[in-house]
């Protein structure tokens, strides 16, 4: 596979994975100080460390599904037709 189907699968199996985690771990107890702010909005959304979190479990997941269309136990191209 070349560098850009590469490059796209990481960045899906990225965005994903992000969508995912990002309702994790939120604290929504707070008063809304600004006029038309929402209630429900995080006080503290912690998006580094979700980041952070998120590339690590794509890099691992990305890895795994390299190895597999490497050693052709995972061929797309297959699988397509």
């Amino acid at each position: 596979m070349s560098i850009t189907g590469l490059v796209i699968i990481y960045v899906i199996l990225w965005w994903i994975i992000f969508f995912a985690i990002l309702p994790m771990d939120v604290e929504r107890h707070k008063i809304a100080k600004v006029e038309g702010e929402d209630p429900g909005s995080p006080e503290n959304p912690k998006i580094l460390k979700k980041f952070i979190y998120c590339t690590l479990i794509t890099t691992i997941l990305f890895s795994i599904i390299y190895l597999l269309m490497k050693f052709e136990y995972l061929n797309l191209r297959n699988i397509i037709e």
